[in-house]
């Protein structure tokens, strides 16, 4: 059974593998990072790292039964006052077996429990069927505000969380 981990330095690697190998698959429905994440990639690691330190954000990699490879990031970012944005995104080879709602209805069990979040916040992409499917599975709810990212119409969500999310 897959593992949810919190990110740790070890896991650059394999992140950097699960970044590239899924590049056009995440671009079909999220904007891609662009050429310059994947040079400048062990700098960004240890940012997200010092920012997991600092409490602003948690990241998370569910990474496979072998140990090694990552098949998702489902991360909390931007908290304040006691609020987050989910992020997530899982590899294409690990899609519809349910692993994307099962981790991230942990991260939303982790954001209430461990890091004492009180509500969460999240935005798919409208042509990104799966993660609305997965938004609401979780318990997230359409706030009927469109937002743009990157040039693309997208929803918005929140969750409010209690110690049973």
């Amino acid at each position: 059974m897959p593992e949810l981990q919190r990110l740790r330095a070890d896991h650059a690697p394999a992140l950097l593998a699960f970044e590239r190998e899924n590049r056009a698959w995440f671009a079909r429905t999220i904007s891609d990072r662009g050429d310059a994440y994947f040079a400048d990639f062990p700098a960004r690691h240890r940012a997200l790292l010092a920012y997991q330190d600092e409490g602003t954000d948690h990241f998370h990699v569910l990474v496979a039964d072998d140990g090694a490879t990552i098949l998702g990031r489902f991360n909390l970012m931007d908290i304040a006052d006691g609020q987050a944005e989910l992020g997530f995104r899982l590899a294409e080879s690990a899609t519809g077996h349910g692993l994307a709602s099962e981790a991230a209805q942990a991260v939303c069990h982790l954001a209430a429990t461990d890091y004492a979040l009180t509500s969460l916040r999240a935005q798919a992409n409208l042509d990104n069927l799966a993660s609305h499917a997965v938004l609401t599975r979780v318990g997230f709810t359409v706030t009927g505000e469109t937002v743009l990212r990157n040039g693309r119409a997208g929803r918005r969500y929140v969750k409010g969380l209690g110690v049973t999310a």
